[in-house]
């Protein structure tokens, strides 16, 4: 059986500080019913402390894990040669966005969402593995053909379902992202890549091991069932 959780609520002055924003314009968001990348609005506030609106932390999360990303203005691609291969930090600077760990963020957090690589270099050890992720110019070309006004790509995305897990399996067994966001309670992978790179899931700062003969997963996190339930009895005392 999945294990459940009550919803963590926040305000906007800690929404604002995860975010780097300021609490009015959090509620400025709110407000005026900003939309994200997905068309999605704002979130509704499921409570209320005195005056203050009281968001579903998990919620407010995953509307920005999917806000439409800052570009520069005017941005025009520098002219390449079809087949350069750029890696992420410099594909990120080519689509004219100001930051340069965009495309990581879109990899990581929003699966099916960017292209896939042209090339995938296995680097470093056989203790310490990384893969360096390569892109053709003539890939992002064509990516930013398919994106309608507002950086948005034809057919909104949709997040892919999060697997039905059980909390009662293996307590050893290992775990991915998806997974673990599932027995955590968050909607998305997007969510809780966010809330674990923002340190709201301390316990699985420490993974217990790294996926392998997984094609596109290979060196992706793993974290044991016991540790994901331990970090979701932490959390539900919060």
């Amino acid at each position: 059986m999945t294990s459940r959780r009550e919803p963590r609520l926040a305000d906007a002055a800690e929404i604002a500080a995860e975010q780097g924003l300021t609490p009015a314009r959090i509620t400025g968001l709110y407000t005026g019913r900003a939309e994200n990348a997905a068309g999605k609005a704002f979130p509704e506030p499921v409570a209320m402390r005195g005056r203050a609106r009281l968001w579903d932390h998990a919620e407010v999360t995953e509307w920005f894990a999917h806000r439409t990303p800052a570009r520069l203005v005017e941005h025009t691609p520098p002219s390449l040669p079809p087949e350069t291969l750029l890696n992420a930090a410099e594909a990120s600077r080519y689509l004219g966005y100001k930051n340069s760990n965009q495309v990581t963020t879109f990899v990581r957090d929003r699966p099916g969402y960017f292209p896939e690589p042209d090339v995938v270099e296995e680097k470093g050890t056989a203790d310490n593995p990384y893969r360096r992720l390569l892109w053709k110019v003539e890939t992002l070309q064509a990516w930013m053909a398919t994106r309608p006004g507002r950086g948005r790509r034809a057919g909104a995305y949709e997040a892919p379902p999060l697997p039905d897990v059980p909390a009662d399996g293996d307590p050893d067994e290992l775990l991915g992202a998806s997974q673990a966001a599932a027995l955590l309670g968050y909607k998305t992978v997007g969510s809780f890549s966010s809330s674990l790179s923002q340190g709201n899931l301390p316990l699985l700062t420490t993974t217990d091991g790294v996926a392998e003969n997984a094609g596109r997963q290979n060196g992706r996190r793993r974290w044991t069932r016991r540790r994901i339930l331990d970090q979701a009895a932490q959390r539900s005392q919060k």
